[in-house]
């Protein structure tokens, strides 16, 4: 109950105080190319139930018609403007609506397409007990993975190498420690991390360490060391298709 009240407030005023940026950039988006300035995602929620999520579009029409779900930095679909709402997470910020609707929460596990829930293994499907949301510890951890994919051949078997597996295992550790406490402090890191990445990173690790997160989750965390393939949580193969199959 206490988590749903401050959704509702947090949304509800993140709206009001994003409208003054959001509404020129609306504005920026539609000029463009006289298209929406929203593209409507759809995404697996809580219980495997699929929502629609409302996102700032950033790239060119039917960009998802591509069959590319994974996005890099100098991916050619973003838009001149789109690259600078991906810069500053602007294309989260309308997703406070799904919040108010009840679809997300501020702090949860990113949600998927199905494409990529289809390949969670059993560890993983536990990420979909509860509801995705905006931010959480791997948004933070992870909120370069526009550069991680950059030059990649392949940016969804990258994705599912080099990101998933902490991605899930950093969604597990919140799910395991989630507070009222635990939210208000990634609010303000997922704030912060867009003015500073580095402090942001910093003070994550002060967080971590009081929910009494393992030393491998720790130091993935730090992003001081190149990432590298591995299993996803639950797996004992490194993913080397789209389709989970075959596995190395």
């Amino acid at each position: 109950m206490m988590k749903r009240l401050f959704d509702i407030v947090g949304s509800g005023l993140g709206l009001l105080a994003a409208s003054p940026v959001l509404l020129p950039v609306m504005f920026l988006v539609w000029r463009q190319d006289r298209h929406s300035p929203f593209y409507v995602a759809p995404r697996v929620g809580r219980n495997d139930r699929p929502f629609r999520m409302v996102k700032l579009r950033s790239m060119v029409i039917n960009a998802d018609k591509s069959g590319v779900d994974s996005t890099s930095s100098n991916d050619m679909r973003i838009t001149a403007v789109g690259q600078f709402i991906r810069r500053y997470k602007l294309d989260e910020l309308t997703q406070l609506w799904n919040v108010l609707l009840g679809d997300m929460s501020l702090v949860g596990p990113r949600p998927n397409v199905k494409r990529e829930t289809d390949l969670y293994t059993p560890v993983e499907r536990r990420l979909l007990e509860v509801k995705p949301g905006i931010t959480d510890i791997s948004s933070i951890v992870f909120s370069d993975e526009g550069d991680i994919l950059k030059d990649q051949p392949d940016p969804d078997i990258a994705y599912n190498q080099l990101i998933r597996p902490g991605k899930s295992a950093l969604g597990l550790l919140y799910i395991d420690n989630r507070s009222m406490l635990l939210d208000i402090q990634l609010c303000f890191l997922t704030v912060l991390s867009i003015l500073s990445r580095a402090s942001a990173l910093e003070k994550l690790q002060s967080v971590m360490r009081g929910i009494g997160a393992p030393s491998e989750l720790l130091e993935l965390a730090r992003r001081d060391r190149p990432l590298t393939p591995s299993p996803p949580p639950g797996g004992d193969r490194i993913v080397t298709s789209r389709d989970g199959n075959p596995f190395a």
